[in-house]
């Protein structure tokens, strides 16, 4: 747990000294979603397609901040001296996830109300926290996702596309039940509760894969 708190202050103190990854999450959906607000034609949207333009939203900036996550490990030597140190080494997968989880959870801060500024049709007030509820078990999915490709794809030289290309199949059970349970919170005359299906969906999924990273990550840190 120790070394695990380490990473993260460490994750954390960076990114507020350079700012490298959450600006450019917090930028790339605005723009997405002011295109769209344009694009669609229509001056709101509610349901599934609304849905569909805040997953797939969340989707991409995810991939663009979980290929960042490594960086600094790979051009400093953060991974050998991870490795000489004499710590669980599934701890550094912890950190990363719980950093990943907060950058998309500061990320929603912003682009959640932006999104209902410019697309939603329905009041944001009400349906606030079932969305709260869906975005919370898919965030994690995003983030032990984006975690364990990147530290894939951190090895290779062109990571900037083995994470999309493992990261997306991987993610498809994930982002359907997030876009349904979205929908459902999202429908106009929607009472703002998800469907318990789609959050149970969620959960097992994070933790099957969370069980799964965990387990195979010892393997990846070590080739």
């Amino acid at each position: 747990m120790s070394a695990t708190l380490a990473v993260l202050r460490k994750d954390l103190r960076l990114e507020l000294r350079t700012f490298d990854t959450l600006p450019a999450m917090v930028l790339f959906s605005l723009s997405t979603f002011v295109i769209f607000h344009f694009a669609l034609g229509r001056a709101t949207t509610s349901g599934q397609l609304a849905a569909g333009i805040l997953t797939v939203t969340l989707l991409f900036a995810a991939l663009l901040g979980s290929g960042r996550l490594f960086v600094a490990e790979r051009e400093q030597g953060g991974f050998d001296a991870f490795l000489l140190a004499p710590v669980d080494r599934s701890s550094l997968l912890v950190a990363k996830v719980a950093a990943m989880f907060l950058f998309l959870a500061a990320l929603e801060v912003v682009a959640v109300p932006a999104f209902g500024l410019l697309l939603l049709g329905p009041s944001l007030g009400p349906r606030l926290p079932g969305l709260i509820a869906v975005l919370a078990l898919a965030d994690l999915a995003l983030a032990v996702i984006g975690t364990l490709v990147s530290a894939i794809a951190i090895h290779t030289r062109a990571r900037d596309m083995i994470s999309p290309i493992i990261g997306l199949p991987l993610l498809l059970p994930a982002l359907i039940a997030t876009a349904r349970g979205a929908a459902a919170v999202l429908a106009v005359h929607s009472g703002g509760a998800p469907p318990g299906r789609w959050l149970l969906i969620l959960a097992l999924y994070d933790v099957v894969f969370g069980l799964l990273s965990y387990a195979v990550f010892d393997f990846l840190l070590e080739d």
